[in-house]
């Protein structure tokens, strides 16, 4: 189930032309592409051997400018809404060093072992249970209550990252009850865990809130009509190299189009999106070093 962000070299022109991956668009509309070559085929062969049809582009040149600033702000809009997800997921990771920082100083290591220890898996199960429930997943992979009944509760529990904060939040106001910590620490250390329900509504904001169904279909339909009446403007001034024309096209509208739909969803397990499962580890790792 392990996701990781594409690494490359963004000056290597070269091999960024020539490599093909599984999530390549060329790769999902192989198939598409050669049934509208062998339509433009048949068009072609009919429209030069038995009509004298005298074709124009002049209508899909003035479509075309209208097309390509719908998807200049689909793509866009797409880009958007993955860039906003990754800023709270570095926002996630720079909040738990801190409040791992801030506890790691306020609470003694020797007298408060447990209590750190309780504290600290808390703050590491918390990314991991963000990264399922934007996932629709509920697994006790990396997740660990001290109780025992992880399984079993992240079964019962319909919110497991709210669950988590309830937990921490319970138990910093024990402490402060208690008199281990005062009121201006628990004021600091609330801080932080507002921090962490901030960033996950954030999320489930760009999650539950698509692009309305309305533009997304208009555009697709848009794109359709657009390539399939290509063929009758362009085969008198082109003849039959309308099929590679229209051909390449449709290759490059279908994939601005795959591509907004990918990303516009950030946390899945797409090669393009986010590396959720990086960014857990790291935060993992990062709190471990700190209260260790």
């Amino acid at each position: 189930f392990l996701n990781s962000l594409i690494r490359y070299n963004p000056k290597e022109w070269y091999h960024l032309i020539f490599a093909f991956r599984k999530s390549d668009t060329l790769n999902k509309l192989f198939r598409t592409l050669l049934f509208f070559s062998i339509y433009c085929l048949i068009v072609i062969y009919l429209e030069i051997h038995y009509t004298n049809f005298k074709s124009t582009i002049a209508i899909h040149s003035l479509l075309g400018f209208v097309l390509g600033l719908l998807l200049v702000f689909r793509t866009n809009t797409a880009y958007e809404r993955w860039w906003e997800g990754r800023k709270h997921w570095g926002a996630l990771v720079n909040n738990t060093r801190h409040i791992a920082s801030k506890l790691n100083a306020i609470l003694d290591k020797d007298k408060y072992k447990n209590k750190r220890d309780y504290l600290k898996n808390m703050v590491i199960n918390y990314p991991y249970a963000c990264k399922n429930h934007l996932r629709d997943k509920k697994e006790a992979v990396n997740i660990n209550f001290s109780d025992g009944n992880t399984e079993e509760l992240i079964n019962k529990i319909d919110h497991v990252p709210y669950y988590i904060i309830n937990n921490i939040e319970y138990e910093i106001n024990n402490l402060y009850k208690n008199g281990d910590i005062t009121g201006d620490q628990l004021i600091i250390i609330d801080k932080e865990i507002k921090s962490f329900s901030d960033v996950i509504g954030a999320c489930e904001r760009i999650k539950n809130t698509p692009i309305p169904y309305s533009y997304n279909m208009f555009l697709k339909k848009f794109i359709f009509a657009y390539t399939l009446t290509m063929p009758f403007g362009m085969v008198t001034d082109f003849g039959y190299w309308t099929i590679p024309i229209t051909t390449f096209t449709l290759y490059v509208l279908s994939s601005l189009e795959i591509l907004a739909e990918e990303i516009e969803d950030p946390f899945g397990k797409d090669e393009n999106d986010l590396p959720l499962n990086d960014l857990c580890n790291k935060i993992k790792s990062n709190v471990e070093e700190i209260m260790n």
